[in-house]
């Protein structure tokens, strides 16, 4: 077997906001949900203070991190239905063509959007994703934030020491996955450029 051939045989793996779609899947969920249910911004409050949080230890470098971002979920009541109602409501605009004309049943999608909010869209499109686990009972994190050196770890936990044909990122915080692919590529909207010194 030649190389190339072993490579592509390996899985493409994927950052998915602002990667494979154009914008942020948890912020736009939690927008969505607040307009629709008004009674969701007494939650905004201790919302935004998970997210300082989290700004102030990636700029300690001190992630993963856990944080209570998704408790309006509990006040939710059919979150399942909100979630289904989110990605129709996205339908038009929630994958890159460019993603579409490439995509792979071997694919994996790794996140650190939360698995409640993703895993829908992953199981229509066949996909695996590794995201941040969210407890639905309380709507806390079940696991550290899926994020930088994290994705890493969780993407061992989930796949063992499979390797990265190719990777794909909107963000340098994911070099961590990049170094570990034979190629990997920053996006920039529609662009896709070789990732900075990647090797």
């Amino acid at each position: 077997m030649s190389e190339n051939s072993a490579t592509v045989s390996l899985p493409n793996v994927y950052d998915f906001d602002n990667t494979i779609v154009n914008f942020d899947s948890g912020s736009q969920f939690m927008r969505f949900a607040m307009k629709r249910n008004p009674k969701l911004l007494r939650f905004l409050p201790r919302i935004t203070l998970e997210f300082l949080r989290f700004v102030r230890r990636v700029r300690f470098k001190k992630v993963p991190c856990r944080g209570e971002y998704y408790e309006f979920i509990c006040a939710i009541r059919d979150f399942r239905e909100e979630v289904r109602l989110f990605w129709e409501a996205k339908a038009e605009q929630a994958l890159r063509p460019w993603y579409l004309a490439q995509l792979r049943p071997d694919d994996i999608v790794i996140s650190c959007s939360p698995d409640f909010l993703l895993q829908p869209l992953c199981d229509q499109l066949g996909v695996r994703l590794v995201s941040t686990k969210v407890n639905l009972g309380t709507g806390r994190l079940e696991s550290y934030s899926c994020y930088g050196e994290e994705k890493v770890r969780r993407l061992r936990e989930a796949f063992g020491d499979t390797g990265i044909n190719e990777f794909y990122s909107d963000s340098r915080t994911d070099t961590p996955l990049a170094k570990l692919a034979h190629k990997a590529f920053l996006v920039k909207g529609d662009k896709r450029v070789p990732w900075p010194n990647n090797k």
